[in-house]
């Protein structure tokens, strides 16, 4: 071992040292204030497509819910019915008021636009049925939503709704 530093101290005599000079620019922290503001702005902005008045067209048939935005391909329905999409996110609403699962469906719509999700899972577990035909009429109408349907047994069934979000 001794050996080897020698060897090392003998090829390195007279070698100069570096000097460091050059600058590394430190990256620059964003705004806790900014970031969190940002966050609230856009939940607001989710919040505002949900209004309860609201009565879209919706295709139920045989108690099955489904929705697919203008300008999509018939097949994504199909898609989803099958499973083919599997959700990354899963949002729970059981015993959640309607104003809860409101802002619930903002957080999850904005975690899937921050994620580049494009399907996510919402249980709305069976109950009074209040939250399970409401949730359809609030999603329906926010832009990012390209389509729903019932979700196929192995990602909840009649308790549960897929959707396909634009990214």
């Amino acid at each position: 071992m001794q050996d080897e530093f020698d060897l090392f101290r003998a090829e390195t005599k007279g070698i100069k040292p570096m000097k460091q000079d050059t600058f590394v620019v430190p990256r620059q922290k964003r705004d806790q204030k900014k970031i969190e503001l940002k966050e609230l702005r856009a939940k607001e902005d989710t919040l505002f497509y949900f209004s309860d008045e609201y009565e879209p067209l919706l295709n139920e048939h045989d108690g099955v819910v489904k929705y697919l935005r203008d300008g999509e391909d018939s097949h994504l329905l199909k898609q989803l019915r099958r499973g083919d999409f599997s959700p990354e996110l899963f949002l729970d609403l059981h015993g959640l008021t309607r104003e809860q699962a409101k802002q619930e469906l903002a957080a999850l719509l904005l975690a899937c636009e921050n994620e580049h999700i494009d399907c996510a899972s919402i249980m709305t577990g069976y109950g009074t049925f209040t939250l399970k035909k409401q949730i359809p009429r609030w999603l329906v109408q926010h832009p990012k939503v390209r389509a729903l349907h019932q979700a196929p047994r192995e990602w909840g069934g009649e308790a549960a709704i897929l959707i396909l979000v634009d990214l």
